[in-house]
């Protein structure tokens, strides 16, 4: 069973901690959850990255944690989910995990007429050329934490401080800005839709085997 929480806005380092719990402490029987939040700002530091990504020296908070990639922008605006799934015990490889993901995204912005491919060896999802969602995750247990961001209605600028995920010349969208009646509200609706949906057909295909 998928619960799905939806958090408001959050401090990054708090929702940390309790994913980091959550994940901890959870037993064999424990429901996966999916949360949605959005974070203020925040750049955040994957295994990969380095601070020396920052191209300057930003009044926004950088914050190095556990999930894989690089460096990221967090900001009102744009959806966070967070997915704590056993992956043991629904049977999905980390790979397909990804991919699974990705594909949540593209269909989250395809429900707004958007059309978002993937790129090959950089997780997350772009439009014609730019990024317009992230992916990263750290796995324990057996069991993912972390997960995606998706850019929906926010002030862009503070990725100009850096390589998005680590591509040189990377540079990123919005949906607001390819589809003008999308919303926060109507995003985070549409990806918990799309990523749902997709979990849901994955686990079953997966058990059936």
């Amino acid at each position: 069973m998928l619960k799905v929480r939806d958090l408001g806005n959050t401090d990054y380092l708090q929702t940390w901690e309790r994913m980091q719990e959550f994940t901890n402490t959870r037993a064999e029987d424990t429901d996966d959850e999916l949360w949605l939040t959005e974070h203020p700002p925040v750049f955040t530091v994957g295994q990969a990255g380095k601070h020396t990504q920052l191209f300057l020296e930003p009044d926004i908070p950088v914050v190095q944690t556990d999930r894989g990639g690089q460096i990221t922008y967090h900001g009102p605006g744009q959806v966070v989910g967070y997915t704590m799934v056993d992956l043991k015990r629904a049977r999905i490889s980390v790979h397909d995990f990804v991919c699974l993901l990705e594909q949540a995204m593209i269909d989250t912005v395809g429900l707004f007429g958007v059309q978002a491919a993937r790129l090959v060896g950089h997780p997350g999802i772009y439009v014609d050329g730019r990024k317009i969602g992230s992916l990263g995750l750290r796995i324990r247990r057996s069991c993912s934490y972390h997960g995606i961001s998706l850019n929906v209605d926010m002030d862009l600028s503070p990725f100009d401080s850096i390589d998005p995920c680590g591509i040189p010349g990377m540079t990123v969208t919005q949906l607001k800005n390819l589809a003008p009646e999308a919303n926060l509200f109507k995003a985070k609706r549409a990806f918990k839709q799309s990523f749902s949906s997709q979990f849901q057909a994955m686990t079953s295909k997966a058990l059936a085997n």
